[in-house]
């Protein structure tokens, strides 16, 4: 996880193109196409673990990252010769994961240090060669399959231990000096295939930081991984688009036309750090419902001890997830998201004829939602208990006293008249109007609009060598606000830019930055107004933005 100084520009380029309908789509119909049936699996599934550990675990700083930064990249490099976890319990580990509502477990296999969690016959340095001696994939990978939990290999594409491989530490920012692009990629293709054959069935491959891979490349790789498993899953992070998308260490905004997957971590690194500060159950809920609100799934990070154990603390809050989780999966697992988009206030998934709305944040007595184009015949708390509310053209306003909310997430079910996945999604902010000081060639295909529309596909652009621009938006009436996501269509061009609201004819700027880029998210301290404005101070070229959603 997190890319080198090199790699956020190939990565940038990367999802620049993804992005880009046409050329997204002229990859992507060149790879063998994923598995219907298994993708539909791992979507409903909507929850995972993910797990980063290896011998770094002895220090405390981050995988990887940490290797020729804050530990020398000769001690890194020795670190399994003291790595000897013996507390290491696999069933133990399931049933953790279990026991958190989890329905599928990635395992960092090999990292971008290039340690080997599995007896690869490829390189000595890897588990085998450590005190411990035991082949950790294959006892959790058969701790998955005793307890029936599908398991999936997480494997760097990038390798700064590899001799062969373009760059090396610290992050990926040095030169290997006789690399051999060609050699590695062999070498990789050896290792997947003793993942995939001797470890396997897999769920899926979870690739990371394709630095110094083409797209050619990466679909050689792709291609090779599936003619080996046919059905396997591979997300987005090997030069190519794979079948799903991975925001990292942010909830990725409302997608239905392609499935996507945040990974978070449930601490704040990685692999484990003494001390580290948890999230708490609110938090995780939060976001959890916010994934699922956003038809996304959620592989929760957690960053086992050296000894092989599990945090205790880390345990209980997964454990209180799942408590959650027994009593609202019904609203989480098998569902898609929508049709309302996901706010700071609430987020919304769909199954059959039946909403499920996620109250995370009361402001008053009452959650006011945009209007919905549907019949609501009945309303209820999902465990039960009765909710009041009141439907017209104006909106939905939902009400629950204040003994039966949720701390966490109060889920109410509502039962509509049609089929619930037949109703358009509805922004929040669906009565914003959006004003910009410029258009390209005034041609409404990339209005101001089209930035509020909830639809990653369409954006807000200027002419050709404009520096200077703005994007207002009037909410229509006040209201509170503390967060804003932005996405660059083209990361980079951007380069000094403010955020403000408007107070009488005055314009008081909340935060400013130097760059935008694919993913902008940023909190701010809450603020009641009803015009909000993006500007522009600096750019290298005409701005163009995707989508600007305040929460």
């Amino acid at each position: 996880m997190k890319r080198s100084r090199i790699a956020p520009l190939i990565f940038a380029l990367f999802s620049m193109t993804v992005c880009l309908v046409n050329a997204g789509a002229k990859i992507k119909d060149q790879l063998t196409p994923p598995n219907a049936t298994k993708l539909k699996w791992w979507r409903s599934a909507r929850f995972g673990m993910f797990i980063h550990w290896g011998p770094v675990s002895l220090t405390g700083n981050e995988i990887s990252w940490s290797r020729g930064v804050q530990t020398p990249i000769k001690v890194y490099d020795n670190l399994y010769k003291r790595f000897d976890p013996v507390e290491f319990n696999p069933n133990q580990w399931v049933s953790i994961a279990k026991a958190a509502g989890m329905k599928y477990i990635v395992l960092t296999t090999k990292h971008h240090d290039g340690f080997c969690l599995w007896n690869t016959k490829q390189t000595d340095y890897n588990i085998m060669h450590s005190p411990y001696h035991k082949d950790i994939v294959r006892m959790l990978s058969n701790a998955c399959k005793r307890q029936h939990v599908p398991f999936g290999a997480y494997y760097s594409v990038c390798d700064w231990h590899n001799p062969d491989f373009l760059y090396t530490s610290p992050g990926g920012s040095v030169l290997n000096p006789h690399p051999n692009m060609d050699a590695y990629t062999e070498y990789m293709k050896k290792q997947l295939k003793e993942l995939i054959t001797s470890y396997g069935p897999l769920l899926l491959v979870w690739f990371d930081n394709p630095e110094g891979f083409t797209a050619e490349r990466g679909r050689e790789v792709v291609d090779y991984v599936r003619s080996l498993q046919p059905d396997i899953i591979v997300n987005n992070r090997c030069a190519v688009p794979g079948d799903y998308d991975t925001p990292e260490q942010r909830i990725g905004g409302f997608q239905m036309n392609r499935p996507w997957e945040t990974c978070m971590t449930l601490c704040q690194q990685w692999s484990w750090k003494p001390g580290d500060k948890l999230k708490s159950l609110r938090e995780c809920v939060g976001i959890l419902a916010r994934c699922a609100g956003g038809d996304g799934n959620l592989l929760l990070n957690v960053g086992p001890e050296p000894s092989g154990e599990i945090e205790p603390r880390q345990v209980e809050r997964l454990k209180e997830i799942g408590a959650w989780l027994k009593r609202n999966g019904a609203s989480i697992y098998n569902t898609r998201g929508g049709p309302y988009m996901p706010c700071a206030d609430y987020a919304c998934t769909r199954r059959g004829d039946d909403l499920f709305l996620h109250i995370l944040d009361w402001k008053g007595d009452t959650l006011n939602l945009p209007p919905l184009p549907a019949k609501i015949m009945h309303a209820s708390l999902l465990e039960g208990g009765k909710v009041q509310f009141t439907q017209n053209a104006i909106g939905v306003t939902v009400s629950v006293p204040v003994k039966y909310r949720d701390p966490n997430d109060t889920v109410v079910r509502m039962r509509l008249n049609v089929a619930a996945m037949s109703i358009p999604p509805i922004h929040p902010l669906s009565a914003v109007i959006a004003t910009a000081s410029n258009v390209f060639q005034n041609d409404p295909n990339y209005g101001s609009e089209m930035a509020v529309d909830g639809d990653m596909s369409t954006r807000w652009a200027t002419d050709s060598g404009v520096k200077q621009a703005w994007l207002e938006l009037d909410l229509r009436k006040e209201m509170t606000i503390s967060s804003v996501d932005i996405h660059e269509a083209y990361p980079g061009r951007v380069r000094e830019f403010e955020i403000q609201y408007r107070v009488g004819d005055k314009w008081v700027t909340i935060l400013k930055g130097n760059r935008i880029g694919a993913n902008y998210q940023k909190n701010f301290p809450a603020v009641t107004a009803r015009y909000f404005r993006l500007n522009i101070l600096d750019a290298t070229d005409g701005p163009t933005i995707w989508e600007m959603e305040l929460r």
